[in-house]
């Protein structure tokens, strides 16, 4: 099995502090063949991954690790933009001479407040504003594949429990058609796995349904922000995405997606 982790953070993300070197010495001890580090970075100055990636120092270290790993290990060069549909200019102004493999697109604040404020003022309501908020990204940004695209579950299900598919069902397709006809991919993030929340992000329903309207480009990630847990739970997630009927899932190169089969005949 080709093991693939694509959404992996270092210390070139202002909330971790792993070492790339030390991720990818891991990730060859757990059989992971490919790995993409996508760092968080905001054009925004009000948002709290502002002022932190240092593209310099992030791109020597990528460099330095795909040479000492040659072999052993294929490692891309990816980032996780925050609120990608908002400052377009600035960030194409700022992509538009790096050399990334691929591009996720997260929602981690709405009207310049963190998901978890948005959750303390609006109550159930946030879902709503949350899933609208990712609508407008998956329709305009510059992007491969939604990141965890039902985060504010991370945030609300101890005080509301897990959110009803059945109650968003209508805007989550929106989003889904959206982003199917722009060639935009969602990805399996299995970071809800290790905590209490016990599911993927999204759920299966949203993969299921994802499937269903015809999407394909799909990658798994672990979202890890230590070397300790890199590739953790990606059996999980091929395995679930195989039980929504995906037979193959994705990796990127200079933003282009290429199948790789799951598992083996």
């Amino acid at each position: 099995m080709y093991l693939m982790d694509y959404h992996h953070h270092t210390n070139n993300s202002f909330d971790s502090t792993a070492m790339m070197e030390e991720v990818c010495l891991k990730a060859i001890e757990n059989n992971i063949k490919e790995i993409c580090f996508t760092e968080h970075f905001s054009v925004n100055p009000l948002a709290p991954t502002y002022g932190h990636m240092d593209f310099n120092k992030y791109f020597s270290e990528l460099r330095y690790c795909q040479e000492k790993f040659r072999g052993q290990l294929t490692v891309k060069a990816g980032i996780e933009l925050c609120e990608p549909h908002l400052l377009t200019d600035k960030y194409d102004q700022t992509l538009k001479h790096l050399n990334l493999d691929f591009i996720l697109g997260s929602v981690h604040n709405i009207n310049n407040q963190k998901l978890r404020i948005v959750l303390k003022e609006h109550n159930q309501q946030a879902y709503q504003l949350y899933f609208e908020e990712l609508y407008k990204m998956v329709s305009a940004a510059d992007i491969d594949v939604i990141a965890h695209l039902d985060l504010m579950k991370r945030y609300g299900y101890k005080e509301y429990g897990i959110y009803q598919f059945e109650d968003y069902q209508e805007i989550i397709h929106q989003i889904l058609k959206k982003a199917i006809e722009r060639n935009i991919g969602i990805e399996i993030n299995t970071s809800g796995l290790r905590s209490g929340l016990k599911q993927t992000l999204p759920s299966m329903n949203i993969i299921q349904l994802y499937k269903e309207l015809g999407g394909e480009i799909l990658t798994i990630g672990s979202d890890s922000h230590k070397a300790e847990t890199v590739g953790a739970n990606l059996i999980e997630a091929y395995n679930i995405a195989r039980e929504c009927g995906f037979t193959y899932i994705y990796k990127f190169e200079q933003r282009k997606p290429i199948a790789i089969k799951m598992f083996g005949d």
